[in-house]
């Protein structure tokens, strides 16, 4: 399966916009029900993971490989 991230990103965003309501819910009845808290802060958990994947933070497989140009290369 290969890697886009934009898609990523796009998938990230549905789901943040999906459960932040959610989340604002939980917020509400956490208030009257604090046995709601693990669930709210499991939800605010997912949503944190999806907006690390929105942000421009650049692909873990990029960092599996040397830069072309390092200098072990440049010796060749």
């Amino acid at each position: 399966m290969s890697h886009d991230p934009e898609h990523a990103r796009k998938l990230a965003q549905n789901l943040v916009e999906l459960l932040a309501p959610y989340e604002e819910e939980l917020i509400a009845v956490e208030r009257e029900n604090p046995a709601v808290g693990a669930l709210r802060r499991a939800l605010g958990i997912v949503i944190a993971e999806a907006c690390y994947c929105i942000s421009d933070q650049k692909s873990p497989q990029e960092d599996w490989a040397p830069p072309t140009d390092d200098e072990a290369n440049r010796a060749r």
